[in-house]
């Protein structure tokens, strides 16, 4: 999800200003009564096309405006049938995966959903390679058949997550007469079967969205009509929020904001949750790159402060990370802190020498262009540069632009959130750290990849903590990413919302179906 998702998610902001006006009419405009709930985000929609898109902006439209065969209800980790009656694995192997298509659902359009429909989805999905796409998801599948309604996956080796990961914005079923076959879909049309229907949009600025009368599925309701708003940065959301000009407000205002919420503040009503989001310097070790070199990576960090990181640039709202699988998640460790236990420009300066490099190393760091990251970025470079043994030249782009540079190897260092695809630590090992991973920084290990395959192999998840403790400790002695910091989820709307709490999860899925007005 992205981010990067993501599920490549970045933690920046992109949502937009308030009042505009006109928009995509792509629906008939039969009237829906009552104002819309507008909900306020920086996080941007890269693309409409679920096949174009692997970020957290994208992936929280996706889980309204599309379905797929499974989901999540609120909080579980087993995903259930959405489009499909029933899904499950056919014997032992965990390499044979069958569902069972409903037989009452239609697109947007009005065109029956078949089981063709899936297949077509999932392979289009696999050969659209984008700089930005879902692909890495799925590297365990093999092929697709349909039969009628029963579609059934092949995967490559035995892959126990397979049903969470169908359950993503990765698995979204579009309709294959209106998605071309061998490229994204342009424009502004959605052909969807999700609780919603997409009645306007305006790329990066707003979107509204009605509730889909022939929706069947997971969910007992479709909620009520509900208007997204895009800003560009963290300060324009906070002063839409102040301003009234949005009801709801998630992902992502200024830390400053956050640290002096009072949730008795009379009118406003703060829903805070633990949350698996996390942040990594990302490396990039392709040939070329100082940063290919291990002992420069291990050098950096040696080198960064997390709780200055914490304390100066996030205001205590998020917490030090020392592991590539975050607190909370299972088979979580604190193999980074075991490695580098304290900041010390001493041993960085030895790691170094011992590997003959000289100092000091230049090298570029890219970030969103948007104030918590450029602060960030700011706070990182005085830290490395303080030690004398680094030269760190700050590089800051627009949200696309920054996915295409890291995406073509244009930094050799960049920060990148990612909030996990499903709630299992595989969201933070394939597509992170395995070979051809949605962070495009050039790594490949033979050890991490078949430890990764080895995760994979059981279905009851406890029996893969010692493989996943093995990975994290090989990521702390490679290093291609540095953990930053992982945060809570703050949701805030007015007190004449009802739902909020509801809103999200910490998964990056949004739940706009739970909200209403009282």
């Amino acid at each position: 999800m992205r981010s990067i998702r993501p599920r490549v998610l970045v933690t920046c902001a992109v949502v937009l200003a308030a009042a505009v006006g006109g928009g995509w009419q792509l629906l008939p405009s039969d009237a829906v009564s009552g104002d819309p709930v507008t909900v306020g985000t920086t996080d941007q929609v890269t693309s409409l096309d679920p096949a174009g898109a692997y970020d957290a902006g994208s992936w929280a439209l996706y889980s309204n405006v599309y379905q797929s065969l499974l989901t999540f209800k609120p909080g579980g980790v087993t995903p259930v049938p959405d489009a499909a009656t029933g899904c499950g694995f056919v014997g032992m192997q965990l390499q044979t995966y069958r569902c069972e298509l409903r037989d009452d659902l239609t697109f947007a359009n009005g065109r029956k959903i078949t089981g063709e429909d899936v297949k077509y989805s999932f392979e289009r999905m696999l050969r659209i390679t984008t700089d930005v796409g879902p692909q890495p998801l799925f590297g365990t599948l093999s092929s697709v058949d349909a039969k009628g309604r029963i579609v059934t996956f092949n995967l490559r080796s035995r892959d126990a997550t397979f049903p969470q990961k169908v359950a993503t914005g990765a698995g979204s079923i579009v309709d294959r007469t209106q998605y071309p076959d061998k490229r994204l879909r342009e424009g502004p049309a959605v052909d969807g079967s999700g609780p919603y229907l997409l009645k306007e949009y305006e790329p990066g600025v707003r979107a509204r969205l009605v509730p889909n009368p022939a929706y069947k599925g997971a969910l007992t309701r479709t909620g009520e009509p509900v208007e997204i708003r895009w800003f560009k940065a963290s300060d324009e959301l906070a002063a839409a929020w102040k301003a009234g000009r949005v009801d709801v407000t998630h992902r992502e205002l200024p830390p400053k904001l956050l640290a002096g919420l009072d949730p008795g503040t009379s009118g406003v009503r703060v829903s805070e949750s633990d949350s698996a989001e996390i942040r990594n310097l990302v490396f990039n070790v392709r040939p070329g790159s100082p940063m290919a070199k291990k002992a420069v990576r291990q050098a950096v960090a040696s080198v960064v402060d997390r709780p200055e990181v914490v304390t100066e640039v996030y205001h205590s709202t998020v917490e030090p990370l020392y592991s590539l699988i975050p607190q909370g998640t299972l088979a979580h460790s604190n193999s980074f802190f075991d490695a580098y236990p304290r900041p010390s420009a001493a041993r960085a300066r030895e790691l170094l020498d011992d590997a003959g490099i000289r100092t000091p190393v230049s090298f570029t760091l890219g970030h969103r262009d948007d104030g918590g990251p450029a602060q960030e970025a700011a706070e990182l470079r005085r830290q490395l540069e303080a030690t004398g043994l680094f030269k760190v030249k700050v590089l800051a782009e627009d949200w696309k632009l920054f996915q295409k540079g890291y995406a073509a190897g244009r930094y050799d260092a960049y920060t990148v959130g990612w909030l996990p695809d499903f709630p299992d630590p595989d969201s933070f090992s394939q597509p992170l750290v395995g070979t051809g991973s949605t962070l495009h920084n050039g790594y490949r290990s033979k050890e991490v990849d078949q430890l990764i395959a080895s995760t994979q192999q059981y279905s009851e998840r406890p029996r893969a903590m010692k493989d996943f403790k093995a990975l994290q400790d090989e990521i702390a002695e490679d290093v291609p990413l540095l953990p930053l910091w992982q945060k809570k989820d703050y949701v805030l709307s007015g007190e004449d919302v009802t739902g909020a709490q509801y809103l999200s999860d910490g998964t990056g899925v949004w739940r706009l179906w739970e909200l209403g007005r009282i």
